[in-house]
């Protein structure tokens, strides 16, 4: 019987060994990027006593802008006291002062409701009807009513609330390390208790994300730009308002670096469709006219088209035709073209993906799978003697996570930067094939056989088995379901679907169809399953017609419910 795993422990001060490895290795690997007030802050740190680094590493993963020191508490630093007094003498604290007005909001946040009636320099006439507001009203109105310097008084009377600083070279340090703002010291922890398994990296071949100071500042103002947009838009910031940030911003930012135009496209795809959305068709335009990157072009041609300028539209589909960037872009121009031009007669022109659905075969499925529709069409196979698996994406995005498993993690392409990294930083960037497409197809050129490939795909599923590969989607099902597809495809049909898969790695990895059904014969199909509501999208047409050009048998069926 097996043995039930002890849970992992952590040291005392597990997280200041993670922040001590984090800027070691950005002083490793980005020493020459750093300011001078970056190098001083590691300079200054590092002559901190441990306990006073303990606290500061503590503030700084914590969220919240201001602390109240009384509510401290952590046993593994021996004097808390003293390692308050270090960071505020040295000034990697400070204490709550008047010139925190700008941050008043979460000054008050930090207490309680109980805890502001009793605090606050409140008259007795305005504490009665406060006592039945809210918290968020009780805040408002000490901002807009109370002086704050009163306010500060009062909050620190008996009690030391202080403020950490060096945030934004914290910031910077962490935005070096994980190339992104997304990761956190989070990501140490779940790796040492267990949680998520990496891929081992030998460091000496960990290379930077970032070749110069430009690259950093640039990618990370566009990570700032969308945080400060996603608040406004959550926020009652009235749209006319966003759009006028927005563009004051824009005339304003910098020439980009190669490395933020990604990150920029899709910023101003967020800004856009905020702005259509709130019924502003005309600043969406403005909007979508800074790039050309999916899906502005689309969504320039549908507004020029909606204004009436038909040319416009018409010669933007055009450009998309002939350069689509993705599924989308290719269906949507020509059926986008084809519906301007039939404006006004009464055949109405049909998209692609309408077409190929109106022309698929049907299967009568009983009413009960209404809200289970593969799982009816599947037990519909399995009732006619064909053995039948759910499948869509993950199968087909686990066999190439296998397949290219020690190509996607190579080192050597110089695509990976820290020990925590999920992905290739370029994963789905037209650079993975670009950098990769003569190991891609040496790989597939090693795969002669079905036996080749089960081989292959059996040896790294057991060597790799939990390490965190988005692609791989560990359960038990994946490799047996590999296992079969290799059995009913050829060899060389594999190795064509899954270099289309590597040129475009963020569209290509989904719109796969719904089921793979086989029989004893070696006969099988993939079905894409469409109930009588389900439109066909652009991806899952582009799919359907690559498996029937390079001859894998795969159709759509529409379902009918019967009683």
């Amino acid at each position: 019987m097996a043995t039930k795993p002890q849970p992992v422990e952590l040291p005392p001060k597990y997280y200041l060994d993670y922040f001590r490895y984090l800027t070691g290795f950005v002083g490793r690997l980005y020493g020459h990027l750093l300011i001078e007030s970056e190098r001083e802050f590691i300079r200054r740190f590092e002559a901190l006593t441990e306990d006073a680094q303990c606290l500061y590493v503590r503030f700084s993963n914590r969220r919240g802008t201001f602390f109240r020191v009384q509510k401290l508490q952590y046993k593994e630093i021996d004097d808390l006291p003293a390692a308050v007094g270090e960071l505020l003498i040295h000034g990697f604290i400070e204490r709550l002062n008047p010139h925190h007005e700008l941050l008043g909001d979460e000054v008050l946040n930090t207490f309680t409701k109980p805890e502001l009636l009793e605090l606050l320099p409140l008259e007795p006439e305005e504490l009665k009807p406060l006592g039945k507001a809210k918290k968020e009203n009780i805040v408002r109105y000490s901002l807009h009513e109370l002086d704050f310097a009163r306010i500060v008084e009062s909050l620190t009377r008996y009690e030391t609330v202080v403020k950490p600083n060096f945030d934004a070279e914290v910031m910077m340090l962490k935005y070096l390390f994980f190339g992104n703002r997304s990761g956190d010291m989070s990501e140490f922890v779940i790796r040492d208790l267990g949680m998520v398994t990496f891929e081992r990296y030998d460091e000496s071949k960990l290379t930077a994300r970032f070749a110069n100071r430009k690259e950093v500042e640039d990618k990370l103002l566009i990570s700032l730009t969308n945080e400060e947009f996603h608040e406004l838009r959550d926020s009652v910031t009235p749209p006319e308002d966003v759009f006028n940030w927005f563009m004051n911003w824009d005339e304003s930012r910098p020439e980009l670096s190669e490395i933020a135009k990604p990150g920029y496209a899709k910023l101003v795809a967020h800004v856009g469709g905020f702005l259509e959305r709130q019924k502003m068709p005309e600043q969406a335009m403005q909007v979508y006219n800074l790039t050309d990157r999916v899906p502005a072009r689309e969504r320039r041609a549908r507004l020029l088209f909606r204004s009436g300028l038909t040319e416009e539209a018409l010669a933007l589909c055009d450009e998309m035709a002939l350069n689509p960037q993705n599924a989308d872009e290719r269906y949507f121009a020509n059926d986008f073209r084809e519906k301007i031009l039939s404006a006004g007669e009464k055949k109405r022109s049909r998209k692609a993906t309408t077409r190929f659905l109106s022309d698929a075969e049907s299967v009568g499925i009983p009413a009960i799978y209404r809200h289970h529709v593969e799982a009816g069409v599947m037990n519909h196979f399995l009732e006619t003697g064909w053995d039948a698996a759910f499948t869509e994406n993950y199968p087909w995005r686990g066999l190439f996570g296998l397949v290219f498993w020690d190509i996607i993690y190579d080192a050597n392409v110089q695509a990976i930067h820290h020990p925590l990294q999920r992905t290739p930083s370029d994963f789905y960037l037209p650079d993975f094939y670009v950098k990769r497409e003569d190991l891609l197809k040496k790989r597939l050129v090693e795969l002669k056989t079905r036996e080749d490939w089960k081989k292959h795909i059996e040896t790294v599923f057991f060597e790799k088995y939990g390490i965190t590969n988005v692609l791989v989607d560990w359960n038990e099902e994946l490799l047996s379901l590999n296992l079969q597809m290799v059995d009913l495809l050829e060899p060389a049909q594999l190795g064509l679907v899954m270099l289309e898969i590597s040129r475009n790695l963020r569209e290509n990895t989904r719109g796969f169809p719904d089921l793979l059904v086989w029989n004893e014969q070696g006969e099988y199909e993939f079905i894409e399953v469409k109930s009588p509501t389900d439109h066909l999208g652009a991806q899952q047409l582009h799919w359907l017609e690559f498996f029937q050009l390079i001859g894998v048998r795969s159709r759509v069926l529409r379902v009918i419910w019967t009683a």
